[in-house]
């Protein structure tokens, strides 16, 4: 779809902000104002509010505003075939559905699998994520992010080792040539809406080699990161001890994968040692519980990594080992999971929402920039209308419980990204979901042509 052009300057009234900052600040019948892309002014009741002359003034009537979603592990390449990888554990998931589907896409089913993902995250409310392409075609991803206005690090898997389907698998130095290529012209584009995120698949798809030059590319890009599977699967991990000689988070630092830059989706199964690796190094870990749940991989002890300082955020993973790329879903079961084991005041969901904002924000080097309302900001927000949730007791006391444990997406009004509205009143402003949706289904009969 063509993009409307919006007003530079917009005005958001009567709204019930959940700032985000440290704290938990609140505060009821709040404005914001936004000039071009940023946040300028932020007013409480009673202060003198601009009258915009010229520009769009919007009134929430008491409406949720927050920044949006920030997701650190999803695959957008996997969107077509949700449904159709049902009941595997990881490695046979992986081998037996997942690269045979990856290995026969082309540039349409690519991008007809990205816009799906794109539609159904921006209508729940995401408007950033850390994506992990396939071996091909991350043009496509990156094509649809681009025009639907929405923003995302991408990156182009990496595996020159694959065992499990060896058709699935590049030389070490195409590997390294097409991820330097792809960094070099599209990092920073689309109005920096699109960076790059160096992406070996996990450790048993890598040569020792491979690993090793991606963390000095790595270097080399101001704003990249590294995203990387780890120590998912019981399985994997007792692989990668047989190949390696350490465990899987000793051998990424042995390789220099690890520090700040570094994204780690998964994380279930750690020794105490690897969690201090993880300190020290200020790696990220991106919790993905419904995958997690649904491959049988297992239950993160997040408590423990929180109380250790461990940076944890949150991700929806691909739709074959999730089914959804809902993040309410995800912050939901984060806080549930736990609570068992640990009791209910465990991963309150105010420490949950910040996960899926303000730390998802900080963990893409994004914390400037993005997670919070705050003046200077990136007008990166969602509008959450939560009266169908309400019984005739009236709202719920604690705000927070009620995004993470009542909300889902038949709650998100409206979208924002860049200071546009991508979604309005339940409405696509930068695409057509019908079309989206017939696209995907003819993309996937000729995919599965592909397949035999």
């Amino acid at each position: 779809m063509t993009q409307k052009q919006h007003p530079r300057r917009t005005l958001l009234t009567r709204a019930t902000l959940l700032t985000m900052k440290p704290g938990g600040e609140v505060i009821p019948d709040g404005s914001v104002l936004i000039e071009a892309n940023r946040i300028t002014g932020i007013y409480r009741a009673g202060e003198t509010v601009p009258d915009l002359s010229s520009g769009d003034t919007v009134d929430l009537g008491g409406k949720f505003l927050l920044p949006g979603f920030v997701q650190t592990h999803v695959h957008l390449c996997q969107t077509l075939y949700r449904g159709r990888a049902e009941e595997l554990e990881l490695l046979q998931w992986l081998g037996d559905r997942i690269f045979p589907f990856e290995a026969s896409h082309n540039e349409g089913s690519m991008h007809a699998s990205a816009m799906l993902g794109i539609a159904e995250l921006i209508g729940s409310g995401t408007t950033t994520v850390l994506d992990m392409g396939s071996v091909g075609y991350e043009e496509e991803i990156i094509r649809a992010v681009g025009e639907t206005g929405f923003r995302a690090f991408v990156g182009k898997s990496m595996m020159d080792l694959n065992d499990l389907y060896p058709a699935l698998r590049e030389s070490t130095a195409d590997s390294l040539s097409a991820t330097r290529a792809l960094a070099e012209q599209w990092h920073g584009s689309y109005g920096d809406r699109v960076r790059y995120a160096a992406a070996p698949r996990f450790v048993l798809s890598c040569t020792d080699r491979l690993l090793r030059e991606t963390s000095e590319l790595v270097r080399e890009f101001p704003g990249m990161l590294l995203h990387t599977h780890a120590s998912e699967n019981r399985g994997e991990i007792r692989a990668v001890r047989e190949r390696c000689g350490m465990e899987n988070i000793e051998f990424l630092d042995h390789v220099g994968l690890l520090s700040p830059k570094a994204v780690l989706a998964h994380c279930i199964h750690m020794s105490e040692r690897e969690i201090g690796i993880l300190k020290t190094t200020g790696s990220t870990i991106s919790h993905c519980p419904s995958s997690n749940l649904k491959l049988g991989s297992g239950v993160a002890d997040i408590p423990s990594y929180l109380s250790h300082g461990l940076p944890v955020t949150i991700g929806a993973d691909g739709a074959p080992c999730n089914n959804s790329l809902d993040m309410f879903h995800e912050m939901r079961l984060a806080s549930l999971l736990q609570k068992p084991k640990y009791g209910p005041k465990a991963m309150p969901a105010r420490s949950v929402l910040e996960m899926a904002t303000r730390e998802g924000a900080k963990a893409l080097g994004l914390g400037a920039d993005l997670g919070t309302i705050e003046k200077g900001k990136l007008a990166d927000l969602i509008v959450l209308d939560l009266d169908n949730i309400w019984d005739s007791t009236g709202p719920a006391e604690d705000p927070f419980a009620a995004v993470v444990y009542s909300a889902g997406p038949r709650n998100v009004d409206s979208v924002m990204i860049d200071g546009r509205w991508v979604y309005r009143h339940r409405q696509y402003d930068t695409l057509d979901p019908a079309a989206v949706r017939r696209n995907a289904l003819a993309q996937l009969g000729k995919l599965l042509e592909r397949m035999g």
